[in-house]
């Protein structure tokens, strides 16, 4: 009789023996003097937690000695990954190509000119341990000029009144993961702003801490004023995107509703005052807005009603996001 020979026990993969804790992505545009010195912060900040930890630097074209400076700290030291773009594509493309090539099991991101409090992360990842998918920094002491925070403190209030998430700093640079979360919320264009707004209306669950903020030592910003503008509209894309993507006629129909009822209520009231003899509506540009508004308002709804079929026809798992199975 032919004995049953047990199978082979599976041998982990070099790349599971090799998975890091922590992955800490820092997206970079022309900040050769502050690298060293980062890096040695990270380091610093990291020894404690006693685990494998991987620095993954993404170059966003840099036209300094950056990414030099960031071959020789690769060439000391296999931990730092370095991802080099042939010109500047923005943060949001160099997040995502982070968290793309992210594999431990906690992310944390953070800005390449020292302003980040490496020695934050320890706290942020104890955050993590209780509970949280997602913990956002809050420079609550804020160490910028004017110009750069006023405009700031008023983005960041419109858009927990608009998105109904209580955060203070929606755009700090230093935030901390779940590796489920970089890899389940995709980021583009200019979103990265709102990677708290994206992950919350994901499902998972977003928290807060303050963070210690430092002045800026070397370099200057690469961010101008009109970045303010572009964020309202990348916030508008979000909360179509997020919250109306499923269910279109939810936001046309409200509109188309309210414009088409104004407007019945406008030549409502005329037409009672013509059939009383009070007015002639020939001479009356009340009556046409009120037309306009029964127009605007029919529009509106088939631009919902239309959106509602096409999603229809595209409805797929990707609707929802799953938190836990048990088998």
């Amino acid at each position: 009789m032919a004995k049953t020979q047990k199978p082979p026990a599976k041998v982990p993969t070099k790349d599971a023996q090799t998975a890091p804790y922590l992955s800490i992505i820092v997206p970079l545009l022309d900040e050769e003097e502050s690298l060293g010195e980062l890096y040695a912060q990270i380091l610093a900040a990291t020894k404690p937690l006693a685990k494998p930890v991987e620095m993954i630097f993404v170059d966003d074209g840099s036209t300094d000695k950056s990414f030099s400076i960031l071959a020789e700290l690769h060439a000391k030291d296999p931990r730092v990954k370095v991802i080099r773009f042939r010109r500047n594509f923005g943060k949001s493309a160099a997040l995502s190509v982070g968290f793309r090539e992210a594999r431990g099991e906690y992310v944390v991101t953070m800005d390449a000119d020292l302003q980040d409090d490496p020695g934050e992360i320890p706290s942020l990842i104890e955050m993590l341990q209780q509970g949280y998918d997602l913990v956002s920094g809050w420079k609550q002491k804020r160490h910028d000029p004017i110009s750069k925070t006023i405009p700031s403190r008023i983005a960041n209030s419109v858009t927990a009144i608009m998105t109904g998430i209580p955060i203070h700093d929606m755009n700090c640079g230093l935030k901390a993961y779940r590796k489920e979360v970089v890899k389940g919320i995709i980021v583009y264009g200019e979103l990265h702003r709102y990677i708290p707004a994206l992950a919350h209306w994901a499902g998972f669950r977003v928290g807060e801490k303050v963070v210690n903020h430092h002045p800026r030592k070397y370099g200057h910003t690469k961010f101008g004023i009109g970045r303010f503008s572009r964020g309202f509209l990348d916030l508008l894309t979000v909360l179509f995107t997020t919250r109306y993507i499923r269910r279109p006629l939810h936001l046309f129909g409200v509109w188309g509703i309210f414009s088409f009822i104004i407007g019945v209520f406008i030549d409502g009231y005329l037409s009672v005052e013509w059939f009383l003899g009070r007015t002639s509506l020939s001479n009356r540009p009340l009556f046409l807005l009120g037309f306009l508004f029964i127009i605007i308002g029919v529009q509106f709804v088939s631009f919902g009603l239309l959106g509602e079929m096409i999603n229809r026809q595209q409805q797929d798992e990707s609707t929802y996001s799953i938190r836990e199975i048990i088998r």
